[in-house]
């Protein structure tokens, strides 16, 4: 391995931890700020009410997640075979 390609490495090493290093941080901040978040909430007097209405909308959000990534995008000729279709009968009119 020749010096120059050394450095390369020890450059995209290093950026690597910091990256993990960035990510880390990011994951303490929001743990830090999700437990104050739930420690304001267990103050609060309606919580019974604010439980049941966070438990609506994580169902809402898990049903827009299956709808973006499990629905399988339309084969890409069958979506032809429409156009072609709907050419050929705006052709015919």
């Amino acid at each position: 391995m020749t010096r120059e390609e050394e450095q390369r490495r020890a450059g995209l090493d290093g950026q690597a931890v910091l990256l993990v290093a960035g990510l880390a941080d990011l994951a303490v901040s929001t743990v830090g700020s999700a437990l104050g978040a739930v420690r304001g909430a267990l103050r609060r007097s309606d919580t019974s009410e604010l439980a049941a209405q966070a438990e609506h909308d994580l169902l809402a959000r898990g049903r827009l997640a299956l709808d973006r990534y499990a629905a399988p995008p339309p084969a890409h000729l069958e979506i032809l075979a429409r156009r072609a279709l709907a050419r050929q009968a705006a052709d015919d009119e």
